[in-house]
């Protein structure tokens, strides 16, 4: 199917009543929702809008079945041995901080991540510092944004309890060698987490062929709704570990002293879960898995080669990441000097409905230690046309004449 078949699913892609047509090229932030998982979560508000698990009645019924089918369909999405294996959460950031508070991580304990992770893989371990004394390890990239496979060799030599880095970076779209640094950690004895929220939407992510202990990703990214994400765990780890949140859904019975914790998953899924937001995950997953991650690759190459090369000759502009787009997955992150990143990203607005993002991007720490005030990130995807990205171009470079 080509991309403009696609497109008819997508309703902010297709405007009424004349009005100027969205460009948008944000999608590293959050993706675009098909009316496949608008129209799931509408049903579960208009048809079934009652609790998974509790009340013995019809809609509690069909809620729970569906809720059990989208906990498969996840396990299917990352190639997981079980259903039991995917914890239902709100994001990748709630995933990382089950993880980092559930596991019994000791004082002295190490803990490795990369130089330009996500606030979400980074402010987690730094509050284990503080409050457990874990050592927290940085391992920069090299200077065109790669990853420095020697320096992790040497890094994890010292000892380290878990290693935990991004899959693909959403500051510059590079994707890391994870195959090599699962097997160099596993073979020092570390576990190994992904954060594959930027992964995920755009490659065949395999848990059991990776090996991975865990993996946390976002459905906000992959065409699901906000507010959803899963935790991927392998199931002795998960069994082993005790439950940070805690409360109502989590036990099977208690007593004024104790408590007896329900079975892994749902340990770890405190309180009415988004029963509507579950489902259109669900929904998200089976769409992207239709449209084809070779094809969506394809896609974000070639409208990422009309960014590169269409501003290649620009003065003063500043590429973050690698030369090639091919080693950058859709995403295309600059600044020019002098020229302050938002003012660009709101002229491309206004100018053109070019919807992009400006500043820091969650990499504060990337950021400040490079001494760069900011940048923009235009990301295509599937949905993307190349009309819509030489417009990026064409206004990209009015700008710079204009400032």
């Amino acid at each position: 199917m080509a991309t403009h078949d696609y497109r008819i699913d997508f309703p902010i892609l297709n405007p009424q009543n004349n009005d100027k047509p969205i460009i948008y090229l944000d999608t590293a932030c959050q993706s675009l929702r098909p009316r496949q998982v608008i129209e799931a979560m509408n049903r579960y508000y208009t048809k079934f809008p009652a609790c998974s698990g509790r009340s013995n009645h019809q809609l509690a019924a069909t809620v729970t079945r569906l809720m059990d089918e989208a906990r498969q369909q996840m396990a299917r999405f990352l190639g997981a041995s079980r259903m039991e294996e995917i914890v239902f959460t709100r994001n990748t950031t709630e995933a990382i901080n089950l993880v980092a508070n559930a596991y019994d991580f000791q004082t002295g304990d190490t803990v490795l991540i990369g130089g330009k992770e996500h606030n979400s893989n980074l402010i987690p371990w730094q509050m284990l510092v503080k409050r457990r004394g874990i050592h927290l390890k940085i391992l920069p990239p090299l200077s065109d944004g790669s990853f420095d496979l020697p320096g992790f060799e040497q890094a994890i030599s010292g000892g380290v309890k878990l290693v935990s880095f991004g899959y693909t970076s959403n500051l510059d779209g590079v994707t890391l060698p994870v195959e090599q640094i699962i097997k160099l950690a596993h073979k020092r004895g570390a576990l190994v987490m992904l954060d594959a929220a930027q992964a995920a939407p755009q490659r065949k992510v395999n848990v059991r062929a990776l090996d991975v202990d865990f993996l946390a990703l976002s459905g906000h990214k992959i065409l699901g709704p906000s507010g959803t994400g899963v935790l991927y765990g392998k199931y002795k780890l998960l069994d082993a570990m005790n439950p940070f949140m805690v409360g109502g859904d989590t036990v099977a019975t208690s007593t004024y002293e104790t408590c007896e914790f329900l079975p892994v998953p749902e340990k770890y899924e405190a309180g009415l879960q988004d029963y509507a937001g579950v489902i259109g995950l669900g929904e998200a997953a089976r769409y992207l898995q239709a449209v084809g991650f070779d094809a969506i690759q394809k896609q974000e190459l070639l409208l990422n080669k009309i960014m590169t090369e269409g501003t290649i000759d620009m003065q003063g502009l500043h590429l973050i990441g690698p030369a090639d787009p091919a080693l950058r997955s859709g995403i295309f992150t600059f600044y020019i000097d002098g020229i302050d990143s938002h003012r660009i990203a709101l002229m491309l607005d206004q100018m053109a409905n070019i919807c992009v993002r400006s500043g820091q991007h969650c990499v504060h720490s990337w950021f400040n230690a490079n001494g760069i005030k900011g940048s923009v990130r235009a990301s295509a995807y599937f949905y993307n046309t190349e009309e819509e990205a030489e417009l990026f171009v064409e206004n990209l470079i009015k700008i710079r004449k204009v400032l």
